[in-house]
């Protein structure tokens, strides 16, 4: 009885659920490229630009096995105010993919910058060179 009971409401749980209209589509999130290549090392990929983060995904790499390449990007507010902060696993001798991570930039609108930076790969990072890549218009 039970059973028959569990059966007949999710029937009904889920004949109902289609008949709600599905809320609209979300616009694509904006995407930047970044670039910040030091001699014949690079970090680059892309920046997806949410509401309250940022997601970036790319390539970093390194010419020699002892000399370590890493990737860090800050998020920052509209006055320019350092808001997070994450970074990659170090690549040592050569060109790898990384495993792409979020940023957070809890404040209203997200993110206004982001600062990428290609780094030494150690804790704390010395920073090679960073760029600085601004929000894209909707």
């Amino acid at each position: 009885m039970r059973a028959r009971l569990a059966a007949v409401v999710g029937t009904v749980v889920l004949g109902s659920g289609m008949l709600v209209n599905a809320p609209a589509a979300h616009a694509a999130d904006p995407v930047s490229d970044f670039d910040v290549t030091v001699g014949n090392t690079y970090t680059r990929g892309t920046i997806t630009w949410h509401n309250r983060s940022v997601t970036v995904a790319g390539e970093q790499k390194s010419v020699s096995a002892t000399s370590c390449r890493g990737t860090t990007a800050f998020t920052l507010d509209a006055g320019n105010n350092q808001l997070d902060l994450a970074y990659t696993s170090p690549t040592c001798g050569a060109s790898e993919k990384f495993i792409p991570f979020t940023v957070v930039a809890d404040v209203p609108g997200g993110a206004a910058v982001v600062r990428v930076c290609l780094d030494d790969g150690s804790l704390p990072a010395t920073y090679f060179a960073c760029k600085r890549y601004g929000r894209p218009s909707s």
